[in-house]
C-alpha cells in the first residue's frame, strides 16, 4: 500500500534530483494533511517496518556510492582540483556556521550548539557526487575537462564530507567530551582495519573473478554480508551504520567485472524498490508549512543564499586562482553546488539525533531541492562547449570519384538491429580497392542506473562516444559489439564498434558530431518500428523517431532510415551465401540518385541482383537533366557491363499503376528509395512517418510487405539550410581513428 501513491510519483520524477519531491507530496507538507488518507497509507504500526527498509536500502545505496568513488582516480587528483574542492568546502562551511547561530536564535533553539555547527556547516558544504555525475551525463560534459576537474573535486568533496559528517555525529551523541573522542578514534580505527584486513578478502574475490566468466553467487552474496556486517559495526561504534557501507564500497577493487556485476546485481533492487521508500520516510518527516511568517521565509531565502554564495563564490575564486577561465569557473561554482539524496541523508541524521527541528530540517530540505533545480538550467544558459571539426569533401554516397572510400555509421537499438545491419554492410562492400569503413555505434539511453554512468566515464577525452577498444577477454567492452568485432575478422570491411550512452532528447547530437568527426558519407539509422512475426510493426515510442528526425535536420551528410524486415533473416549471412534481390525505385530528384549510386555499388557484390524501376509521369513531363544524365550512365556503365543489373521503365497517372508496377516486379529483399521522391500519387498527408517521404512511408506499411526491408535515403544538399552542430575550423587538425583489418596489419 504504501508503494502504491509513491510510485506514480516516481515514475513522473525518476531523476534523483526530483523523486525527493514525491516523498514531500505524501507526507505533512500536501497529502499528508489529511488525517484520514496518513492513517489508511501510512498507518502508525507500519512505519517501523517502513523505516527499517527504508534503512536497508539506504545501507545499500551508500554501498554503491562507495563503489563509484575510484581512490586511485582521487590520488590522482591534480593541484587544481584540490584547491578547488578545499575552497568549495570551506567558504560554505564557514558561511555554514555563521548560518548556524542566525537559525539558532530564531527557529532552532535549545540544541547543542556544537552538533548544530558542524551540521549546518556539512549540509551547504556538501556536494551529491552521484546526482553531480547523472548531471554531467545528461550535459554531455562527464567527460571534457570541466566535468573531470568538478568530478575530482567532487570526490575529494564527497570523502571530506563523510569525515565531517561522522564528527558532527560523534558530537552529537550523549556522554561526555571523552566519548566523542573515543567513537572517532575507533571509528578511525574501523577504517583501517577495513583497509588492512577486509580489502585483502575483496580483492581476493576479485582476483577470482576474471572477465569473460560469470561471477560466482557466493561471493556476491559474501559481499553483501560484508556490507551489513560492516553497517552493524559502525552503528555500534556510535558512527552510524551508512558509514560501515561507504568504506565497504569504497576499498571494492575497482579492476575486472567485480564492482561492475556488483552493481549490476544490487542497483535495480535498491533504485527500484528501497530507495522510494526512504523518500517516502524523509516526506513524511518534512512538513514544509512548518515554516511560517515572512521570518521564516527569509530564513530559507537567506539560507539558500548562503548556500549558493558560498558554493559557488568560493569554487571561482579558487578557479581563478589556478587560471580557469570565468566562464568555466562560474559553471564549475554552480556545479559543485548540487545537492541530492546525499544531502538528504545528512539532514535525516540530525533530525533523527534530535539536532535539527521540524522547521530547521524543512527549510534545509527546501534548500538542498532549489539548489539541485537550478543547476541544469543555470549551466545550459552560461555554458555550452563549442564543436570543432574540420571540414570534409565526401558528404555523400554520390560523388566524383566513387572509388573513393565509403565512410558509414550505422546505428543500432539493440541485438535485433544486428543481423541486418551486418548484412547490409556486407552488401555494401562493393570491389573497389578502397572499399567500406563502418562505424557501428550502439545507442543507448542514459538512465539512473549507477552502471550506465559507470559506463559514460569509460568515454574518450575529448567527450565524444567511447570506442570500444577492446580485444578478446580483454577490458569491459560492450557484449553488443562483438557481433561487429567478429563480422570483421571474417570480411573485407573495416569496422569500428562504438557506443553512445545519452539521454534520448539528446543523442542525436552524438550520432551528428561522430559522422562529423569520422567524416562519414552516410548515416544509417534504424526505423522507430520493429517488424513482429504477423507482419505488424510495433513501435518504440516516439522518442526514438524523434531521434531520426533531428538527425535528418542536423546531419552533415546523407542519411538512410532502415525500415528492418529481417534482410537475409534473423542471422548474418556468411559473404559466400548472400543472394539478394534489390529494387531501386526511381521517381527523380536528388534523393533517388543517392538511392540509385548506393544500389550501383550494392550490384559490385557478385551475391546481388539490381532491378531500378523508373516511374515516368503519363503526362509526359520531361524529367530532370541531372536525372537524365545520371540513369544514361547507369545503363551505360553499369547495365550493359554487369548482367546482374536491369533497367525498366513504367508510367503512371494514379496510385494504382505505381502499386500495380512495384508488386509485379517479383520477390524483392530490399528496396532503396529516395526520401523527396516526388510520386504525387502515394503522397498521404495523414502518415505517422513523414521522415520517411511519401514512397518509404507507403513500402512501409504492414499492408504492403511483410519481407521486404526498406532503405530510405535522404541525400546531404549543399545548398540548403543547415543546422549545424559541429563548427567547422579549417585549420583544426584532423584525427579520423580509421580502423585497421587484421588483414591490413599482418596478422
Amino acid at each position: 500500500m504504501v508503494l502504491v501513491p509513491h510510485f506514480s510519483f516516481y515514475v513522473c520524477l525518476c531523476p534523483y534530483k526530483l523523486v525527493a519531491v514525491g516523498g514531500i507530496l505524501l507526507g505533512p507538507s500536501a497529502l499528508g494533511r489529511s488525517s484520514a488518507f496518513l492513517n489508511t497509507v501510512f498507518p502508525k504500526e507500519s512505519l517501523t517496518v517502513l523505516d527499517t527498509l527504508a534503512n536497508i536500502g539506504l545501507l545499500f545505496f551508500l554501498f554503491l556510492v562507495g563503489l563509484e568513488l575510484d581512490l586511485r582516480a582521487i590520488r590522482r587528483t591534480g593541484a587544481t582540483a584540490l584547491v578547488i574542492a578545499v575552497a568549495g568546502i570551506s567558504l560554505p562551511f564557514i558561511l555554514g556556521i555563521g548560518t548556524s547561530f542566525v537559525l539558532e536564535h530564531t527557529v532552532n533553539r535549545g540544541v547543542s550548539t556544537g552538533p548544530f555547527l558542524v551540521f549546518m556547516g556539512v549540509s551547504l558544504s556538501i556536494t551529491a557526487f552521484p546526482v553531480l555525475a547523472r548531471i554531467l551525463a545528461e550535459l554531455k560534459l562527464l567527460t571534457t575537462d570541466l566535468g573531470r576537474m568538478a568530478m575530482s573535486a567532487a570526490a575529494v568533496n564527497d570523502v571530506v564530507a563523510w569525515i565531517l559528517l561522522a564528527l558532527a555525529i560523534a558530537l552529537s551523541g550523549s556522554g561526555s567530551p571523552l566519548v566523542s573522542v573515543w567513537v572517532l578514534l575507533t571509528g578511525a580505527g574501523f577504517v583501517v582495519a577495513s583497509f588492512f584486513l577486509l580489502r585483502p578478502i575483496l580483492a581476493w574475490m576479485a582476483r577470482r573473478s576474471p572477465e569473460g566468466e560469470p561471477v560466482k553467487e557466493i561471493y556476491i552474496c559474501a559481499t553483501l554480508s560484508i556490507v551489513l556486517a560492516a553497517g552493524f559495526v559502525t552503528d555500534t561504534i556510535g558512527i552510524h551504520a551508512l558509514f560501515g557501507a561507504f568504506i565497504v564500497g569504497i576499498i571494492v577493487p575497482k579492476e575486472g567485472p567485480f564492482a561492475g556485476v556488483l552493481l549490476e546485481k544490487v542497483e535495480d533492487l535498491i533504485s527500484g524498490l528501497f530507495l522510494p521508500l526512504y523518500f517516502v520516510s524523509s516526506g513524511l518527516k518534512t512538513n514544509v508549512m512548518a515554516i511560517q511568517g515572512r521570518d521564516s521565509w527569509a530564513l530559507l531565502v537567506l539560507v539558500v543564499a548562503t548556500a549558493c554564495i558560498g558554493k559557488i563564490g568560493g569554487t571561482v575564486l579558487a578557479s581563478l586562482v589556478v587560471r580557469v577561465p570565468l566562464r568555466e569557473a562560474v559553471t564549475l561554482g554552480v556545479l559543485m553546488n548540487t545537492k541530492g539524496l546525499v544531502e538528504l541523508i545528512v539532514l535525516n541524521i540530525g533530525k533523527d539525533r534530535h539536532v535539527l527541528n521540524d522547521e530547521t530540517f524543512a527549510i534545509l530540505v527546501l534548500m538542498a531541492l532549489i539548489n539541485t533545480f537550478i543547476t541544469t538550467p543555470v549551466v545550459m544558459a552560461i555554458y555550452k562547449p563549442a564543436r570543432r571539426g574540420a571540414p570534409y569533401k565526401n558528404r555523400t554516397v554520390l560523388r566524383a570519384n566513387p572509388d573513393d572510400e565509403l565512410r558509414m555509421l550505422a546505428c543500432f537499438h539493440s541485438t535485433r538491429n544486428i543481423p541486418t545491419m551486418i548484412n547490409l554492410m556486407e552488401s555494401s562492400r562493393g570491389t573497389r580497392r578502397r572499399g567500406i569503413t563502418v562505424y557501428a555505434m550502439h545507442l543507448v539511453e542514459l538512465s539512473e542506473r549507477s552502471s550506465a554512468i559507470s559506463m559514460v566515464h569509460k568515454a574518450r577525452r575529448n567527450g565524444m562516444p567511447f570506442w570500444n577498444k577492446r580485444r578478446n577477454g580483454d577490458g569491459d567492452g560492450d557484449q553488443l559489439v562483438v557481433a561487429f568485432e567478429t563480422y570483421q575478422q571474417l570480411s573485407h570491411v573495416s569496422i569500428r564498434a562504438m557506443t553512445a550512452i545519452s539521454d534520448l532528447h539528446t543523442i542525436h547530437e552524438d550520432v551528428v558530431t561522430s559522422a562529423h568527426q569520422k567524416r562519414a558519407a552516410l548515416i544509417v539509422l534504424p526505423f522507430h518500428k520493429l517488424h513482429q512475426m504477423d507482419g505488424h510493426m510495433e513501435s518504440l515510442g516516439d522518442e526514438h523517431q524523434h531521434i531520426n528526425q533531428r538527425v535528418l535536420h542536423h546531419a552533415p551528410c546523407s542519411v538512410a532510415i532502415l525500415v528492418d524486415r529481417g534482410l537475409g533473416g534473423a542471422a548474418q549471412v556468411p559473404a559466400s551465401d548472400v543472394s539478394y534481390n534489390i529494387a531501386v525505385l526511381f521517381f527523380g530528384g536528388r534523393d533517388d540518385r543517392e538511392a540509385l549510386a548506393y544500389g550501383m555499388r550494392m550490384v559490385e557484390h557478385p551475391g546481388i541482383e539490381l532491378h531500378v524501376l523508373r516511374f515516368l509521369p503519363q503526362s509526359g513531363a520531361s524529367g530532370d537533366d541531372d536525372d537524365e544524365a545520371f540513369l544514361a550512365d547507369f545503363r551505360g556503365n553499369v547495365v550493359t557491363r554487369n548482367e546482374s543489373a536491369r533497367y525498366e521503365e513504367k508510367t503512371y497517372s494514379k496510385k494504382a499503376d505505381v502499386v500495380g508496377a512495384i508488386k509485379a516486379a517479383g520477390r524483392c529483399n530490399l528496396f532503396l528509395v529516395g526520401q523527396g521522391a516526388p510520386c504525387v500519387p502515394l503522397a498521404d498527408r495523414s502518415t505517422d512517418c513523414p521522415e520517411l517521404g511519401p514512397v518509404g512511408s507507403y513500402l512501409a506499411l504492414p499492408e504492403f510487405s511483410t519481407v521486404a526491408s526498406v532503405l530510405v535515403m535522404k541525400q546531404y544538399d549543399p545548398a540548403a539550410k543547415h543546422y549545424d552542430l559541429v563548427e567547422e575550423v579549417a585549420d583544426m587538425a584532423v584525427d579520423v581513428d580509421t580502423p585497421v583489418r587484421k588483414g591490413n596489419r599482418g596478422e
